[in-house]
C-alpha cells in the first residue's frame, strides 16, 4: 500500500488525516489495508502508540475498522466517502433504483400561503394540524400516537437518533439483506452491525434473540416491505418478536414503515407491544414523491427528548413549507385516490413477476412493497447477463451482510407484458450459466 498511498504525519492528528485524505481522495479504497502500527510508525519516525492513536481515532470516526489478525482496513463504506449505486448503462430498463413510478405521483407545488418571512420556529416546530393528520394516519395502525416529531425522512431521523443513544462501537441489529444506506449509515456513525436474518415474514426471531445476546444497543427493521426481500410480518410473527424484545428495557426499537400505504400489507407494529424505547417511522417518499424529505415519527417520551433536543442544535425544526406541501396531499381527497390505485398496481406488477417466475422454476421473495429478491449462484453473472437483454437489476451484494447471493429486481414500472419477457430472459440466462448455476 504504502507505494500506491504514502500515509505522512508526525502526530496523531496529522497521521489521522493523512489516511482520511487518502479515503475521500480515493487512493484508499474499501477494504485497503493499513501499514501495522509498528511498521508506519518506523517509516514515520513516531512512536507506535502515536500510530495506534491515530488508528484509534479513525476508528471512531467510521474510517477504518479491525478484523483481528486481518489488521486493520479501510471501512466498507468509509464515513468520509459515499457509496452509490452504479449508473445505469445507457439503453437499459433501469429495475435497479426501487424508485416509485413517476405516473402514480401526485403533481408537487409549494403552498399558497407561505410562511411568514425570517423568523424561528423553535418554539413551534411542528404545524399543529399536520401533527394530528400523523395522529390520524397512525391510530388505526395500532401505533401509540401520544408523542410525535418529524424529521427530514428516515434516514436522517434514525441517524440522530442512533449518534444520540449509541457510542463507537457499539452493535446495532440490522437485517440481512437490509437496506443498503441503513446499513452505510450505521457504519459511518462507527456503530458495529450485527446481521440479523429475514425471510417472508420479516425478521427471524431465532437470529433476533441470537443478537441480544450479542448485546446489541439498538434494533433496526421494516415490518412490511421490507428492502430488499419483501417479507411483512405475521400476526404470529409479530407476537413471537415481541416475546424476545419485551425483557431489554435499554434496547432502541426502530420500526421503519417505509413504504406504509403503497406496501400492499397490514401493519403488524411492535410498538404497541409493550416495549419501554421504540420508535415508528413514515415517510411519504414512495407515494407522494422522492423530493418530499419528511418523516413523521411516533415514539416513546425519552427519545422524543432525546430526538428533538438534538434536531434542536441542527437544523432546528423541518421547513414548514415542506410541512405545508406534505399535509396539503395527505388530507387531499384525489392524492388519497391515487395513493390507492398506486398499492392496488404496485401489488399487481409484483405479482405478475413472482408467478412468471415461478412458473419458469425460479423462486423468489417478495410478499409486499415494490422489490423482488432473487438467490442466485453468481450476481455478476446474472446482472451482466440481464444487461446483455437490455435490463438492469441490482446486485444483491449491496444489501448482504451474511446472506446468501441474490439479485434485486424494482417492480414499480414493470407492466405485465414486462414481466413475460423479464422472466424469460432471466430463465435464458440462468441456461446460459448452467455450469455455474448447476442447472
Amino acid at each position: 500500500m504504502a507505494t500506491q498511498y504514502g500515509i505522512s504525519g508526525a502526530t496523531a492528528k496529522g497521521i489521522a488525516a493523512s489516511v482520511e485524505r487518502g479515503v475521500a481522495e480515493g487512493s484508499l479504497g474499501p477494504g485497503a489495508a493499513l501499514p501495522p502500527v509498528r511498521r508506519l510508525a518506523d517509516e514515520l519516525g513516531v512512536s507506535p502508540g502515536t500510530v495506534a492513536t491515530a488508528y484509534k481515532e479513525l476508528r471512531r470516526r467510521g474510517v477504518v475498522v479491525t478484523r483481528g489478525r486481518g489488521g486493520t482496513v479501510v471501512a466498507p463504506v468509509p464515513s468520509v466517502a459515499s457509496r452509490r449505486p452504479p449508473r445505469v448503462p445507457e439503453g437499459l430498463r433501469d429495475l435497479a433504483g426501487g424508485h416509485p413510478d413517476p405516473r402514480l405521483l401526485p403533481g408537487l407545488a409549494p403552498p399558497t400561503r407561505l410562511s411568514p418571512g425570517a423568523r424561528s420556529h423553535r418554539s413551534t416546530p411542528r404545524l399543529e394540524r399536520l401533527e394530528e393528520a400523523v395522529r390520524d394516519w397512525l391510530r388505526p395502525d395500532g401505533v401509540p400516537v401520544e408523542h410525535v416529531t418529524f424529521a427530514h425522512g428516515a434516514l436522517d431521523l434514525i441517524g440522530r437518533l442512533l449518534s444520540v443513544e449509541l457510542r463507537s462501537g457499539d452493535a446495532v441489529a440490522m437485517e440481512d439483506p437490509g437496506y443498503h444506506h441503513l446499513l452505510d449509515l450505521v457504519t459511518a456513525l462507527g456503530l458495529r452491525i450485527v446481521p440479523v436474518a429475514v425471510d417472508d415474514e420479516g425478521v427471524r426471531p431465532d437470529a433476533l434473540r441470537t443478537a441480544v445476546r450479542a448485546g446489541v444497543r439498538a434494533l433496526v427493521f421494516s415490518p412490511r416491505a421490507q428492502n430488499p426481500f419483501g417479507g411483512c410480518f405475521s400476526a404470529e410473527r409479530r407476537n413471537e418478536l415481541v416475546d424476545v424484545l419485551r425483557d431489554e428495557p435499554d434496547l432502541l426499537v426502530v420500526e421503519n414503515d417505509h413504504a406504509s400505504v403503497v406496501a400492499d400489507a397490514p401493519l403488524r407494529t411492535l410498538t404497541s407491544g409493550g416495549l419501554s424505547r421504540w420508535v415508528h417511522v413514515r415517510t411519504v417518499s414512495k407515494f407522494l414523491g422522492t423530493d418530499l424529505r419528511w418523516a413523521a415519527a411516533a415514539c416513546d417520551p425519552a427519545t422524543l427528548a432525546r430526538h428533538d433536543g438534538r434536531l434542536l442544535l441542527t437544523s432546528g425544526w423541518v421547513s414548514h413549507l415542506l410541512q405545508e406541501t406534505v399535509y396539503r396531499l395527505l388530507t387531499d381527497n384525489d392524492t388519497r385516490a391515487l395513493v390507492t390505485r398506486a398499492r392496488e398496481t404496485y401489488a399487481r406488477r409484483r405479482t405478475a413477476l413472482l408467478e412468471e417466475l415461478a412458473a419458469r422454476g425460479i423462486p423468489a421473495h417478495g410478499t409486499s412493497g415494490m422489490n423482488l429478491w432473487v438467490p442466485v449462484r453468481d450476481e455478476s453473472a446474472v446482472v451482466n447477463g440481464l444487461r446483455s437483454y437490455g435490463w438492469w437489476v441490482a446486485a444483491g451484494a449491496r444489501f448482504r451482510s451474511a446472506s446468501e447471493p441474490a439479485v434485486r429486481i424494482s417492480v414499480a414500472e414493470l407492466e405485465a407484458a414486462d414481466a413475460v419477457r423479464l422472466a424469460s430472459d432471466f430463465a435464458a440466462v440462468l441456461g446460459e450459466s448452467e455450469a455455474t448455476y448447476g442447472g
